[in-house]
């Protein structure tokens, strides 16, 4: 445990951010207790900043922040705690200071405002301490990232997003809110009678505008039967001005709740894009998390989705599974390179609290969760060998390895949506339990946000509540 005391919230939550970055998975606490092993007690006042941490040694820094902003401020406590975080436990982090999930908006906010490519490079490894790998992988995405912002209209424009909460099963490492088809499928009818009720009222409210982007996702859509599919992409099409529409995305997902007259529902209701996601090509690997389909399934659903058309194909990795080593990532780049799809996200496995590997650590403790940046070069390798070039990048919390999420993709075959969600450039509607609306605003800068409840049981019951929810802000706005 690490004893943390701070005298001021304002910087509170910067504080434990930087620490647990250190110490990942260790419980911070502030009051003394018998298996306490770091101290931290830190003062900021007047922009004086004094920092005391013991691990048994001492260090202290008693430093002036140079401005009175907070950021400036921020800023400098950030980087003494990770001076004396990395004397500490002798490592360095890939992204230095950075703990935000965007770590291109820097890079693309200084190259928006014209400052040349080599002094954000430098402001990069002065002000943030990143590496210069991560400083290249910001920086190649942040203009690429750029160059297809260019191409939207996305400041009278909007995204939809449809979520199907539905899974086969619930993945060991997985913490979204799904549930179990096997249980909920006499719902599944009752849950798509309260959304489509709530796609007319958006649709209804958004008549006078024109979607960018739609992005259908879970759970796992395909766990509907391909009827239901069917009544879902006519609704979403009957309500919604899709006539400039860039990208239409459905995430298809698991293998094994995918066949042809779904795959075949999907395309004759014109989506043009899905994802089909194996996380790993190794067995072992899969029974172990969950995922209860063959590594052949991952192969033949995949031809079989080539076959009916699809040419836009995404496949999500994830490094850092459970007793998975570098050979067993290599093997799975092997495979994936023979299927040659269009896009792939390649995600650092991220704990969180609600996934069954927190929730029962004492079951899974001799789970062996590896990531390094060796792996995490040879996946930005593999990419470019494959044609493909990074485009969106993100963060979370407790990432195994302390690295980041990294979409890569052949030529015009980049999610837009992804980026959009990402940078937050336009409002993103959302329908469907457990589903957040993000209203974008520009003058001044503001994101608000709608959410609707998690449970399926609670938003069947409560759509009405939901869509008044919308309805109140919308009178509002």
């Amino acid at each position: 445990m690490i004893l943390m005391k701070i005298n001021t919230h304002d910087y509170e939550n910067d504080v434990r951010v930087m620490t647990l970055a250190f110490f990942p998975g260790e419980k911070i606490v502030i009051e003394e207790q018998d298996d306490i092993f770091v101290r931290v007690f830190v003062n900021v006042e007047n922009n004086h900043i004094v920092i005391d941490v013991s691990d048994g040694k001492n260090y202290h820094l008693d430093e002036h922040a140079s401005g009175t902003d907070r950021k400036t401020v921020r800023d400098k406590l950030k980087r003494m705690l990770y001076g004396i975080y990395s004397s500490i436990r002798g490592i360095e982090l890939p992204w230095g200071t950075l703990t935000g999930i965007r770590p291109t908006k820097i890079p693309y906010g200084l190259m928006e405002k014209g400052m040349a490519e080599k002094d954000i490079r430098q402001l990069l490894a002065a002000e943030y301490l990143m590496k210069d790998t991560k400083i290249n992988l910001s920086m190649e995405v942040a203009a690429r990232e750029r160059k297809l912002i260019s191409q939207i209209d996305y400041s009278d424009s909007y995204s939809l997003y449809v979520g199907i909460p539905f899974c086969p099963t619930t993945c060991l490492y997985c913490s979204f809110t799904s549930f179990p088809i096997s249980m909920w499928k006499d719902k599944v009818d009752s849950y798509l009678d309260a959304l489509e009720k709530e796609l007319e009222f958006l649709g209804g409210h958004l008549s006078n505008k024109k979607a960018a982007t739609v992005y259908i996702g879970g759970g796992t859509p395909t766990t509907l039967l391909p009827h239901q599919l069917d009544r879902l992409i006519k609704c979403i099409r009957n309500n919604f001005d899709l006539s400039q529409v860039r990208e239409f995305t459905l995430e298809a997902g698991r293998p094994d709740s995918i066949d042809r007259d779904k795959l075949m529902s999907i395309r004759d209701n014109g989506i043009d894009r899905i994802s089909i996601n194996p996380q790993t090509m190794n067995q072992k690997t899969l029974d172990y998390i969950g995922r209860r389909h063959t590594t052949q399934q991952i192969i033949d659903t995949y031809g079989l989705a080539r076959e009916c058309g699809f040419n836009n194909i995404n496949m999500d990795l994830i490094i850092g599974l459970p007793g998975e080593s570098e050979e067993d990532v290599r093997h799975t780049l092997e495979e994936i390179e023979k299927l040659n799809p269009d896009s792939l996200t390649v995600h650092s496995l991220a704990i969180k609290r609600a996934a069954a590997l927190n929730i029962f650590k004492e079951k899974y403790r001799d789970a062996d969760i590896v990531n390094t940046d060796r792996i995490i070069n040879l996946t930005y390798d593999f990419a470019k060998s494959c044609g493909m070039s990074p485009y969106y990048l993100y963060r979370q919390k407790n990432m195994a390895g302390n690295f980041e999420n990294v979409g890569y993709a052949k030529e015009g075959c980049e999610g837009l949506y992804n980026i959009l969600i990402m940078e937050e450039l336009h409002s993103i509607y959302a329908a469907g339990a457990n589903s957040q609306s993000k209203i974008v605003y520009h003058n001044p800068d503001r994101v608000d946000r709608i959410e609707n409840v998690k449970d399926v049981k609670e938003y069947i019951q409560r759509i009405d509540e939901m869509i008044d929810r919308k309805r109140k802000y919308f009178d509002e706005e």
